[in-house]
C-alpha cells in the first residue's frame, strides 16, 4: 500500500526518529555507493519557485541512482484546464512517486487521492513536512536530542511553525511561539497535536519566548504569495525581529534556525544569522539528507 507524506503527523516517531538516523549515516558517506532508486523516477510538480526544495530533491534522487523530473503547471496540460485528478492518475503512470510544491493544502490532497503512488509535499500553505524533518536532524546534530529541548518559534504562525508543532506533539519538545493576536498557528494542527508529547504555547512577547532556550528559530513575516500584506505585516512584527538582544535571552549556546531564504533586516539581522549561534546553512543541506532518508522510507 502505498504511503503519502502531506504533513509530519502522517510520519510516527519511531519512522521520524529513523529518518533522522538514517539521514546522519548519508551525510557522513554510508552508503554512499548504494543505489536504491536505480530506475525509478520522481516527478517533481511546482507551483512556487525554490532553491532549497527543488536543489535538494533533484540531487537527492540522483544521489540515490533515480531520476527527477521537474516540471511547473504552464509545461503541463494541469495549466491549460486539465483536472488535479485526471494529472494524478497520467503522472502515476510515468513515476515512481511525485514531489508538490503548492499554494492551497487542499490540491495536494487532492492530488493524493487520485495518485497510485507516494506524494511528498514540497510546501504548501498549512504545512511543510519535509523542513521540519531537516530542522529536527539539525537539533539532534547540534543537541544531541530532541526530547526535551526548549525551541522558540519568533514570528508568524504560518505553514513551518504549524509543521513544528507537529514535531513538537512527536518527539516531545517544548515549543514557544511568539506571534502578534491574528497570526496564530492553524486551530485545527493544535487540536490534532493535543495529546501528543510536547508542550506548545502561544506567547505575544518574544523575549519571553525566547527566555532560557535551546533553539531560536524564526521565519520571513511575509510569505509567498502573501506580498499584499507586506506593509501590514512589518509594522505588526517589528518587535519580533531576531537580533542579539532577543538572543541574550536565551542560552548562552542556543542555537538560531531560519528555513531560508532569509529577509535579513526584518526577521533576523546579519548580526545573528551570521554569528556564531547560527546554525542556518547547516540546516539548509540537512533538507538534502533528510528528503534522501524519506525517499528510501517510501520507495525503496
Amino acid at each position: 500500500m502505498k504511503r503519502d507524506c502531506l504533513r509530519l503527523w502522517d510520519l510516527t516517531r519511531e519512522e521520524i526518529e529513523g529518518i533522522i538516523d538514517r539521514a546522519i549515516k548519508l551525510k557522513a558517506g554510508e552508503d554512499s555507493q548504494k543505489c536504491p532508486l536505480i530506475g525509478k523516477s520522481v516527478g517533481l510538480l511546482f507551483e512556487k519557485p525554490s532553491t532549497r526544495t527543488r536543489m535538494s530533491f533533484e540531487v537527492g534522487v540522483y544521489q540515490l541512482g533515480g531520476q527527477a523530473v521537474y516540471m511547473t503547471p504552464s509545461e503541463i496540460q494541469l495549466g491549460r484546464g486539465e483536472s488535479i485528478a485526471d494529472t494524478a492518475r497520467v503522472l502515476s503512470r510515468y513515476f515512481h512517486a511525485m514531489v508538490i510544491r503548492t499554494f492551497e493544502h487542499e490540491r495536494i490532497e487532492e492530488f493524493a487521492r487520485y495518485a497510485d503512488i507516494p506524494v511528498i509535499n514540497g510546501l504548501s500553505d498549512l504545512h511543510h513536512p519535509c523542513q521540519a524533518l531537516a530542522d529536527l536532524m539539525t537539533m539532534k546534530e547540534k543537541k544531541g536530542k530532541i526530547e526535551g529541548l526548549k525551541v522558540a518559534f519568533i514570528g508568524d504562525g504560518n505553514n513551518v511553525a504549524n509543521s513544528l508543532i507537529e514535531a513538537a506533539g512527536r518527539m516531545g519538545f517544548s515549543l514557544n511561539i511568539a506571534c502578534p493576536e491574528g497570526y496564530e498557528p492553524d486551530a485545527d494542527v493544535l487540536e490534532d497535536v493535543r495529546e501528543g508529547k510536547g508542550e506548545i504555547i502561544i506567547l505575544r512577547d518574544a523575549k519571553e519566548a525566547a527566555g532560557r532556550a535551546d533553539v531560536i528559530y524564526t521565519d520571513v513575516w511575509v510569505s509567498m504569495g502573501q506580498e499584499v500584506e507586506k506593509e501590514k505585516k512589518r509594522r505588526k512584527f517589528q518587535p519580533y525581529q531576531v537580533n542579539s538582544a532577543l538572543v541574550g535571552c536565551a542560552k548562552k549556546d542556543v542555537i538560531v534556525m531560519h528555513c531560508l531564504p532569509a529577509h535579513r533586516g526584518e526577521e533576523i539581522t546579519d548580526e545573528v544569522i551570521d554569528g556564531p549561534n547560527s546554525v542556518v546553512f547547516d540546516q539548509a543541506e540537512n533538507r538534502l539528507h533528510t528528503q534522501k532518508a524519506l525517499l528510501e522510507l517510501l520507495l525503496a
